[in-house]
């Protein structure tokens, strides 16, 4: 008789023929490239250093694209949304010592975002770990240390045969929700040498189903129906389980308004009549939901952001889905659901009965007429007209990338990203810099559609040095440079001319105006390659 577990561990005569004549040469480098091909990898970002050359090497002799950036944080942002647009893990490679300590913010950035980032540095020399003082170039006492409370798991290979399971390992849990980075240490001399382990193949790293317990989603659904003014707050966990079509489908069942977090825009339709859209900082919004006797909110933690700088109560029964344990009920009591998004909205689904509300439809009208009246009195604001400029000439299914900028500000709340997963921002982690490279990391991912990243001018000197990656990979990236007004008389940066610099790396750079921002941002954006428009104020 034949077990499902013989079937299992049998090699294949391929295998077979693998474990018996490796290919000679092979490093521990090679190792890491065959269980990221394994896995399903087709590329990788990164910058290469002295302690990991036998990693880049390994990648050189393999089929893996490589889009080398040329600062590392900077490659960790474009890891990030490559990350977020397909929900693949994606291998960042590093260097030691300084070239990883600098990707720290960019982890933070994935982290707060649920980016399935695998960040794989190389180390000092085994000899050199474990605390002691040898004096090797980028020797830190306990490099894992400083990422172990920034990225979701840590992990570390000190021999050649660990490296294919503990690689595994790592992309597992990048995958299992809530997504998010790790972080995986193999020292250089085990990258370095050569090794007779033959070639990897077959790695399974499935990720493990985080589903809902019944007992509360049917406790959940039989509040909702129930509920007279049932309010439901979509955060970002619905983008990333990709369950909007399943959000959907409840708010209409249940006849429940829904607004979105600003990590979560795109999870409902903007224009549909139960779209309280992402209003989230306005008072209007805070007592509209403060005043549902239920309130299900699906993948998001209710921070900061969130929930009007914590001025925001509720007052009725609050049911919260969320994937990530230390996020569940930290902020409001609630019947906790601690579940993926999208199988816990589904659970919901194949138990909530239809609830008729002809009522919903006009107090979400009335409510975005009391924010429009506020927001945008007789003649709309500047941000409102350059917003309306960007939409307009964006393609509806291109991302876009946002700096933290005061249009950035506004846009977190008035900007329609029409879809799903197409407007990103570094509001998790609030760091500079963000906007360019992260839409390279999106020009990997979606090649053929026009990517959009808005900068201000002081964001944009993080990332200026991007411009060469996105003429050597020949990248669709538009992006817009808007010269922030200095708050204080006196207070304005030294400013580069943008446009000759884009045009010193043979990018083709456009200065515009509020008046002409449509325009010129069409023609940029049907532009195939990077561009550069430049807004004067």
């Amino acid at each position: 008789m034949t077990h499902d577990h013989d079937l299992v561990l049998r090699p294949t005569e391929a295998q077979r023929a693998a474990a018996l004549a490796p290919p000679p040469g092979r490093t521990g480098g090679d190792l890491v490239v065959e269980t990221l091909c394994s896995l399903g990898a087709n590329t990788v970002f990164g910058l290469p250093g002295r302690r990991a050359l036998a990693l880049f090497d390994a990648v050189g002799r393999s089929d893996l694209r490589f889009i080398g950036l040329r600062t590392e944080n900077n490659a960790g942002f474009a890891a990030d949304a490559y990350g977020r647009m397909t929900g693949e893990a994606v291998p960042l490679l590093l260097s030691a010592g300084p070239a990883a300590l600098m990707t720290l913010p960019a982890l933070a950035e994935a982290a707060a975002a649920s980016a399935p980032v695998v960040a794989i540095c190389a180390q000092v020399p085994v000899a050199g770990l474990g605390g002691g003082r040898r004096g090797h170039l980028n020797e830190l006492r306990d490099q894992s240390a400083s990422f172990r409370e920034v990225v979701k798991s840590v992990h570390s290979a000190r021999t050649p045969s660990q490296i294919p399971s503990v690689i595994a390992e790592a992309w597992e849990s990048a995958l299992t929700a809530p997504p998010g980075p790790v972080y995986v240490e193999i020292p250089e001399d085990v990258l370095r040498d050569e090794t007779v382990i033959p070639q990897v193949t077959g790695v399974d790293a499935t990720p493990h189903e985080l589903a809902p317990r019944p007992e509360l989603t049917a406790v959940a659904a039989h509040w909702l129906e129930n509920a007279a003014r049932p309010v439901i707050i979509a955060g970002g966990g619905v983008v990333r389980s990709d369950a909007a079509g399943k959000l959907r489908l409840l708010a209409e069942r249940v006849n429940a308004p829904v607004v979105t977090t600003y990590g979560g825009k795109g999870a409902f339709p903007w224009t549909h009549p139960l779209s309280l859209q992402s209003w989230l900082g306005d008072r209007h919004t805070t007592d509209f939901l403060e005043d549902a006797d239920v309130l299900l909110v699906v993948g998001s933690g209710l921070g900061e952001l969130s929930s009007n700088h914590h001025t925001f109560f509720p007052t009725g029964r609050v049911v919260q889905i969320e994937a990530d344990l230390g996020k569940l009920e930290s902020n409001h009591a609630a019947l906790g659901i601690h579940a993926d998004a999208r199988l816990a909205l589904q659970a919901l689904l194949e138990t909530v009965a239809e609830r008729e509300d002809p009522t919903a439809p006009e107090r979400v009208r009335l409510l975005l007429a009391d924010i429009a009246s506020r927001t945008t009195p007789e003649a709309p604001s500047p941000e409102h007209q350059l917003l309306a400029s960007i939409r307009a000439a964006l393609p509806p299914r291109s991302p876009s990338f946002w700096d933290m900028t005061a249009l950035s500000y506004r846009a977190w709340s008035a900007f329609d990203p029409k879809h799903p997963n197409t407007m990103h921002s570094a509001q998790g982690a609030g760091g500079p810099g963000y906007a360019f490279p992260a839409a390279l990391g999106a020009a990997v991912a979606e090649p053929g559609t026009p990517v959009l990243a808005v900068s201000g001018d002081g964001g944009a000197m993080y990332a200026i040095a991007e411009l060469a990656t996105a003429v050597q990979h020949a990248l669709d990236v538009t992006w817009l440079i808007v010269e922030d007004a200095p708050r204080e008389p006196g207070a304005a940066p030294t400013r580069p001319d943008f446009a000759a610099l884009a045009a010193s790396f043979g990018v083709p750079a456009t200065t515009t105006t509020p008046q002409s921002l449509r325009t010129d941002l069409t023609n940029s954006l049907k532009t195939p390659g990077p561009s550069l428009v430049l807004l004067h104020p």
